[in-house]
């Protein structure tokens, strides 16, 4: 798998979903191209899915909330008889990469999060219509999904196989959705998870694993009122017309940068580092919302998130060897900060809270990026309000402290805004200061008095805020050491290290997933039992179960 993977795309594009629009409601139908995968050597077979179908997905749901806001509910369908989704595809798995399989898993709990959280953040449910198997992957699909209706019918059910069939785990969210989410019975998961064909009809509702159980006859009638329902209960606000998300402008450099109109991606590869950049905007903020509106995809705020999206994406599986990530900036903080407040300030507005909660998105994505990272505060940089985020999602940060010999450029300096202190929270459910000083809750007071402040190192120093200040003697030499110590420990250990180590606090339901993602189904991939020549995955469809080696690790 050496080809690189496009993470933009657009409807006219789609292989594997349709959707039809009627106002408030939006059907969405999984109808996975057999011939369509996004690699050689397997078919989609039952509306079985590869990172190419998520990648559909992800931008079917982006598109919804920016494209489309008048609609209040999506449900979810299959266009498929007797099946509503097989899950991920079998042969893909046994053939990827083991780090495209975990890289794959990730994207795909992002994206069952992204239209999740749609509900609460954006006032668009997602419902599942459930008819044919439902199994693995596709379960997860309705699980994501806040409302679950199934059909009454012996060829209907769902199921999470992955144990008994692949020796793995339910990987984009299953287990943790079972018994967090729908709250499924210890014992009653424990069976749910161990048994190969599933549960049916009524005993899926009696054990919570779906919210309603109609008969065959009536399903379609049904799931068609209760989508209308959900609509007229809605509190979203009626919105007209949403925003085209063009597409972005990047080139990609033979030497494997990536150049956008706000995003530079350098890449080092005797160092294994890629060096993202970040531009301040060069135009003053729009008066107000009507105006930002009219700017489209091309308003400053939501332009960043998506080249930083993508380009993230993009070193994530395409990029596996470059290891460690260095965030920089350039630009007026000043402006940045005035693009922001408009929509701070406007956050009852449609489309400046999609931009804001399309930024929380974003931050998530590179909380769980299994990278090392670090961020650095040069003269000129533009760590401010939603941007100085970035700072206290690293492992690490480095400032210049006075004034550098030939750099005229303005001194280095950290603002903090009300974006640093609640929109944009982690996935255990703080803000990313509040989990930096999670022993000392007084820090993050003391940081919130100094809103609006221009912080120079010695200052940005005392409130914690960096890791550490460097003058023009040291800097170069010790960024040079700490980039090249980084790069050169085992991979394995710094993702274990970085994963324990950004989430201090409370466990939340996405926590969890991301965490046993990262640990157990990670290392289950690596297995034998699983990936090994006679294990469950490569023996799978042969009619000869996977060999194991039983000791208990």
């Amino acid at each position: 798998m050496t080809k690189r993977i496009d993470f933009q795309t657009d409807p006219s594009h789609y292989r594997h979903w349709k959707v039809d629009y009627d106002g408030p409601v939006a059907s969405l139908y999984m109808d996975v191209d057999e011939d369509g995968g996004l690699f050689d050597g397997y078919q989609l077979k039952l509306n079985s899915y590869d990172l190419g179908v998520d990648i559909e997905l992800a931008d079917v749901v982006q598109r919804m909330r920016f494209e489309h806001p008048e609609v209040k509910v999506v449900v979810m369908k299959s266009a498929r008889d007797k099946v509503f989704c097989a899950g991920a595809n079998i042969r893909m798995l046994g053939g990827a990469a083991h780090g495209h399989k975990v890289n794959f898993c990730k994207f795909t709990n992002e994206t069952r999060n992204a239209f999740e959280a749609a509900e609460e953040d954006s006032g668009q449910k997602y419902m599942a219509a459930v008819k044919g198997a439902c199994a693995g992957g596709g379960y997860e699909l309705a699980l994501a999904c806040n409302h679950i209706m199934l059909t009454d019918d012996s060829a209907s059910s769902v199921a999470l196989p992955e144990v008994p069939l692949l020796a793995v785990l339910p990987g984009t969210g299953g287990l943790t959705r079972v018994t967090d989410k729908r709250k499924v019975r210890r014992d009653r998961a424990d069976i749910f998870c161990t048994i190969e064909e599933g549960v049916r009809g009524k005993r899926a509702r009696e054990w919570r694993l779906v919210d309603e159980v109609i008969s065959n006859a009536k399903f379609d009638e049904a799931v068609e009122e209760r989508a209308r329902e959900f609509a007229a209960a809605s509190p979203k606000p009626d919105v007209e017309k949403g925003i085209a998300l063009t597409p972005l402008a990047r080139e990609f450099g033979e030497d494997g940068s990536v150049a956008y109109s706000l995003v530079e991606v350098a890449v080092d590869r005797n160092g294994r580092t890629a060096t993202i950049t970040l531009h301040g905007p060069e135009d003053d903020a729009p008066s107000d919302m009507d105006a930002f509106t009219a700017q489209g995809a091309g308003a400053y705020m939501l332009r960043l998130a998506r080249e930083l999206d993508d380009a993230i994406l993009h070193l994530r599986l395409n990029e596996m060897e470059l290891g460690f990530l260095i965030f920089r900036s350039q630009g007026d903080p000043a402006k940045l900060l005035a693009h922001e407040k408009l929509l701070l300030d406007n956050a009852d507005h449609w489309l400046a809270n999609e931009v804001l909660q399309y930024w929380k998105r974003l931050l998530k994505r590179v909380d769980v990026t299994s990278r090392s990272m670090m961020a650095l505060v040069e003269h000129g940089s533009c760590f401010a309000g939603v941007l100085a985020e970035l700072l206290f999602a690293v492992d690490r940060s480095y400032m210049m402290e006075d004034a550098f010999e030939g750099d005229n450029r303005p001194m280095a300096a950290v603002t903090l805004s009300e974006a640093n202190f609640g929109p944009m929270p982690m996935g255990n459910g703080l803000t990313r200061l509040e989990t930096r000083f999670l022993g000392e809750p007084e820090s993050v007071d003391k940081a919130k008095a100094a809103i609006g402040a221009a912080l120079e190192a010695d200052e940005a120093d005392a409130l914690g805020l960096v890791t550490e200040i460097l003058d023009d003697i040291d800097w170069e030499d010790e960024i040079r050491i700490v980039t090249e110590e980084r790069a050169s420990f085992s991979p394995d250990a710094m993702t274990g290290l970085e994963a324990n180590l950004r989430f201090a606090g409370p466990e939340t339901m996405e926590t969890r997933i991301f965490g046993r993602l990262t640990a157990w189904q990670n290392w289950i991939f690596n297995r034998p039992n699983a990936v090994g020549a006679e294990g469950a995955l490569q023996r799978y469809g042969t009619g000869v179960r996977g060999k194991y080696d039983m000791e208990r690790v």
